[in-house]
C-alpha cells in the first residue's frame, strides 16, 4: 500500500495562531501549539482523549474535550495522531471515557486490502 502522503513539504499539518485570544486553550501543551486541529474532527467518533460528557440544554450528550492536548501538540505528532484514527472511525457512542481510554479501531478482515484496491482504482481512472 502507497503512503498517502508523499510531499516532503509538511507546513500543511499545523500552524500556531498566535494572535488568538484564547491561545493557550489547552495547557499542557510541550511542543509546537497545532491549531490546525481547533476544531478537532474525532469529536463524533470514539478517541482516546481525556474528555468529560455533558447534556445540553437540548437534552443532547456532548464531549468536553478541553482537558485533551492530542490534537494540538506538535504539528508532526498531532497529524499523525488525527491521521491514525480517522483511518478506520467509529461513531461515539455517547458514553462516557472509559479507563484505559478507547484503543484505536482496527479494520476488519481484508478491509486493509479492499481500501487498497479502491484507491489503485481510482488512481488508475
Amino acid at each position: 500500500m502507497e503512503p498517502k502522503d508523499t510531499t516532503l513539504n509538511e507546513a500543511f499539518k499545523g500552524f500556531t495562531n498566535r494572535d488568538c485570544p484564547f491561545l493557550p486553550c489547552h495547557p499542557g501543551v510541550k511542543r509546537a501549539f497545532n491549531c490546525l486541529f481547533c476544531y478537532c474532527p474525532l469529536i463524533a467518533y470514539d478517541c482516546p482523549g481525556p474528555y468529560e460528557t455533558y447534556t445540553d440544554r437540548n437534552g443532547l450528550v456532548r464531549k468536553d474535550c478541553s482537558a485533551c492536548t492530542l490534537p494540538h501538540d506538535g504539528y508532526q505528532q498531532s497529524w499523525n495522531f488525527i491521521q491514525k484514527w480517522l483511518e478506520f472511525p467509529q461513531p461515539w457512542s455517547g458514553r462516557p471515557q472509559t479507563d484505559p481510554p478507547t484503543p484505536r479501531p482496527r479494520p476488519a478482515e481484508g478491509a486493509t486490502e479492499a481500501v487498497a484496491e479502491a484507491h489503485r482504482r481510482h488512481r488508475e481512472g
